[in-house]
């Protein structure tokens, strides 16, 4: 019979000890963070239904209640090594007070839209927990002032339905996708349908209130407006955690008008994108037309189909004047055009039936997930026919399912690059959104669907903004750069922070040391506070 040699018994051992010590520490963390939050709470945290650990049967149900990219809930991924999900605004104060008195590193979430999964994964610091704000989700109109008070867990189509409550002829200018959540969705700059009539989400909020990194929560005269306005367009979970917006309601008539038309590369597509690009921008500011593009099979053949989805807000009869005038090779008829409500033009915009009760915006949730990667781009000037073609093959090649580009104008050229954090205005015709999105979650289809919407990245290149090339936070996009290092952030964040913000960067690294020096909310593309040594040259 052979026994282990003495090495093996001390290795397993080893193991054994590491195992252990690793459970008792776990343990520790959370028996202390208990602890610690009750002590810094009005209200008590009810374990069972709001405190979620990895042996919780719960706890994969709430990582993943909200997450959209299946690419960061792969077991592979780092898991939080609990989740609290506050129940009251004492719950956040605590939960940051008692993970900066223990040395946690804290994520947020309020909706689980962000593309590159910040707001539950941590691929720089372990361990790490996840604050869930889903449960806080009040949404209190105030049609006589114009406004809404709106907590940061509800999701852009919850908002939109409880101002349908109250008026029909109020709304707001935001997400396009319902179940953004609005906490994260602002913090990015919130474009949507009515950007070119009343700009974006954030260009409408009139107050706030956040939880900073000592635990206090500062409404806009407490925090500063230097806050207030780095807050409103400068990248979620750099300077606080959103407890609720207070919104500027706008003004929609009762009879809005959408439509949509599609072009093949057979329907002369290619020509009538070109001319859409001369004309997006320039439209109407009541007019909103964005192209969706996607690659199809016609008649056996595959094909590049352009879709025009519109709002317009007004009725068809007027619609149909602007379109003649200016847009009239799209070929826009009557018929095409659908008469409805502001509230039904939300769920038409964003891809529900035409029956569908707006009472499913109160659903909350996505349904629909899937692995994808994505990339934006900021366009000045027009992409000539033959790039088109040129995409249009690689389009075709490659099978990537989607783009979409918006288009730019209106209010947002009017509203200055430094009102608020989010500079893309004036000299932008459209922005792009590529996509590229699969549905097995292996490495090997990963890495060629991420290799393949890299390539038509590049392929732009020539044809979107330069110096630098610009990019949507709302969109977050690994690839130009993380913070690997937290003692180098600020280095390593050129490379990102003015793609995103281009001047205003440099603005929200100061207000950044201002209000968090001690870079306690940081994530690996959070906006970094100047080094030590370079604060007071």
């Amino acid at each position: 019979m052979a026994f282990p040699s003495i090495s093996t018994i001390f290795s397993l051992l080893l193991v054994l000890q590491l195992s252990t010590a690793t459970t008792f520490t776990s343990a520790t963390i959370q028996d202390k963070f208990i602890r610690c939050f009750n002590a810094n709470s009005e209200v008590a945290l009810p374990l069972s239904t709001a405190f979620f650990t990895p042996k919780n049967a719960s706890f994969s149900t709430v990582l993943q209640s909200t997450a959209q990219n299946l690419r960061y809930l792969t077991p592979s991924m780092p898991k939080p090594e609990f989740i609290v999900v506050p129940l009251h605004e004492s719950h956040v104060q605590a939960a940051v007070i008692c993970s900066k008195q223990l040395g946690i590193h804290l994520r947020v979430r309020s909706g689980g839209h962000d593309y590159e999964g910040l707001s539950y994964v941590s691929e720089i610091e372990s361990p790490f927990i996840m604050v869930d704000l889903s449960k806080l989700r009040s949404v209190k109109v105030d049609i006589e002032d114009n406004s809404a008070w709106i907590e940061a867990g509800a999701t852009i189509g919850e908002v939109y339905y409880r101002i349908y409550e109250k008026s029909r002829i109020h709304g707001f200018p935001a997400g396009l996708c319902t179940s953004l959540g609005i906490g994260g969705h602002i913090t990015g700059g919130a474009y949507g349908s009515m950007m070119r009539k009343y700009g974006l989400g954030a260009d409408n909020v009139i107050d706030a209130q956040i939880v900073d990194a000592t635990g206090r929560v500062l409404d806009r005269a407490a925090m500063g407006e230097d806050l207030f306005w780095a807050i409103r367009g400068g990248g979620g979970a750099s300077f606080g955690i959103i407890l609720r917006w207070k919104i500027k309601l706008v003004p929609v008539p009762s009879t809005v008008t959408v439509f949509t038309v599609t072009k093949s590369l057979q329907q002369n597509a290619t020509k009538i994108l070109h001319r859409w690009q001369q004309v997006a921008d320039k439209l109407d500011e009541d007019l909103f037309i964005r192209v969706i593009i996607q690659t199809s099979t016609d008649n056996g053949k595959k094909t590049v189909t352009t879709s025009y989805n519109s709002l317009f807000l007004g009725d068809a009869a007027r619609l149909l004047k602007i379109m003649e005038h200016s847009f009239p090779e799209l070929g826009l008829t009557r018929k095409d055009c659908v008469e409805t409500s502001w509230i039904k033009s939300v769920l038409y915009i964003a891809g529900y039936p035409s029956n569908t009760p707006p009472e499913i915006l109160l659903q909350g949730k996505s349904t629909s997930k899937v692995y994808f990667k994505a990339k934006s781009d900021f366009v000045k000037t027009t992409i000539p026919e033959t790039a088109l073609e040129g995409l249009w093959k690689r389009l075709m090649r490659e099978n990537i399912p989607l783009m979409i580009w918006n288009p730019f104008g209106g209010m947002m050229a009017r509203i200055s690059e430094s009102e608020i954090p989010f500079p893309h205005r004036k000299g932008n015709k459209f922005m792009i959104q590529h996509l590229s999105a699969w549905l097995e979650g292996d490495d090997k289809n990963a890495t060629k669907n991420m290799d393949l919407i890299r390539r038509r990245y590049r392929y732009l290149a020539p044809y979107v903004s330069k110096f630098p090339r610009a990019a949507y936070v709302n969109y977050r996009d690994l690839d130009l750069g993380t913070n690997k290092n937290v003692s180098t952030s600020f280095i390593e964040a050129s490379s990102w922070g003015v793609r995103y913000f281009k001047d205003n960067f440099n603005k929200l690294v100061k207000v950044k040391t201002k209000v968090d020096p001690d870079n306690f909310f940081r994530h690996e593309q959070s906006i970094p506070p100047l080094p030590v040594e370079a604060r007071y040259l």
